[in-house]
């Protein structure tokens, strides 16, 4: 069967807009790939509602487009499946003049204007985030105040791919902000204290931890996955955190004190002491990380630095027995808690034998 005029304009007009592109910009730079695939995806979903086209149009327009255009990258039936979700999920932040019509012979780039709802800043940050971090975003978010928070950090922080995926992973998001701490009280200066609320989370995925149930109580097994894994617990923590090492040694009057995990934040230009338990949290762990706090500054903060920061990491902890243990010191801390890849989803819970099962089978 011979393909219809229509069908053929339909290819001239993608090729068209392709070779447009192209002729922009020797390499295609980000905004123009994004205002492109914004393109195609609109024209494919006026396609799809107008039309009526289903996979096998898309596979046919993919390999059509193969052959118009030799070695072609980026166009496959699946990407422009993509083109449509990226279209339809951002048709409001953007404004097309003329719309495309079915007698278009090529889409003009130069008409895509992003819309008067986008502030300068977050139009700035959506241009420099690529196109395979948006459609991960897309599809692993629901709501607009977190795709905009993932694509304004992925931006400002230059996230790779496989950080974004742990952040998703994570739900930074929803645990962003959340901390129980003492910061209203303890830190004055307003940015600082705002940095410091949006830069420590009130739960930490770390993935890579793998400890026996034996292990639970003996918090140097955990030091010890951590600090094999640096690299890895920084990802978690987020951006801006230095690590400068474990069992950081402190002198107080001939005295030996050891902090677990001592940082630098270079955006809240402070010393971060993490004090690591892998049971619940007590009250008592309060007077201790205060110490702590008074003796980094006394003896290790620079004179230009901020005053330090406490975070106690543990496996559980009762909110409100939080609240209470802050009250009365005067250090900066926050308690927060952590999960390892032993944790099941809901979903898979009674899908897989636990971990007991497993040893038995294995003996």
């Amino acid at each position: 069967m011979e393909p219809g005029k229509s069908y053929l304009n339909n290819i001239k007009a993608l090729k068209s807009a392709i070779l447009q592109s192209r002729y922009r910009a020797a390499t295609l730079v980000n905004k123009e790939l994004l205002t492109l695939y914004f393109a195609v995806g609109k024209f494919i979903s006026v396609k799809v509602k107008e039309e009526k086209w289903g996979a096998k149009v898309l596979e046919n327009l993919s390999n059509d487009l193969q052959n118009e255009l030799p070695g072609l990258r980026g166009f496959s039936a699946t990407n422009m499946k993509r083109m449509r979700l990226f279209f339809e999920a951002r048709e409001e932040h953007f404004l097309i003049s003329p719309p495309l019509t079915d007698q278009i012979q090529s889409i003009d780039l130069q008409d895509i204007k992003f819309s008067p709802s986008l502030t300068v800043q977050l139009e700035k940050s959506f241009i420099n985030v690529s196109f395979t971090h948006h459609i991960e975003i897309l599809q692993r978010t629901k709501s607009v105040d977190e795709r905009i928070f993932y694509i304004q950090k992925t931006a400002t922080e230059f996230w790779s791919l496989s950080t974004l995926k742990n952040h998703l992973d994570n739900q930074t998001f929803q645990k962003t902000g959340k901390l129980p701490n003492n910061f209203s009280k303890t830190i004055s200066n307003d940015e600082i204290r705002q940095k410091a609320l949006q830069t420590f989370k009130d739960e930490y995925l770390l993935d890579f931890i793998n400890i026996e149930d034996a292990d639970e109580n003996d918090e140097r097994v955990l030091e010890s996955e951590i600090v094999h894994n640096v690299k890895k617990f920084l990802m978690s923590l987020g951006s801006d955190f230095a690590f400068i090492g474990n069992q950081y040694r402190l002198i107080v009057e001939e005295e030996e004190y050891f902090l677990d995990l001592l940082f630098f934040n270079r955006g809240l230009k402070c010393l971060v002491v993490f004090e690591l338990k892998t049971g619940k949290f007590k009250p008592e762990y309060m007077g201790k990380m205060n110490f702590y706090l008074s003796a980094l500054d006394e003896y290790i903060k620079q004179p230009h630095e901020q005053p330090s920061i406490g975070i106690i990491l543990c496996k559980e902890k009762n909110n409100k027995v939080v609240e209470f243990s802050f009250r009365d010191f005067n250090k900066a801390m926050g308690v927060s808690t952590y999960k390892t890849s032993k944790v099941l989803p809901p979903a898979y819970k009674g899908l897989l034998p636990d971990v007991e099962t497993l040893k038995k089978l294995m003996d």
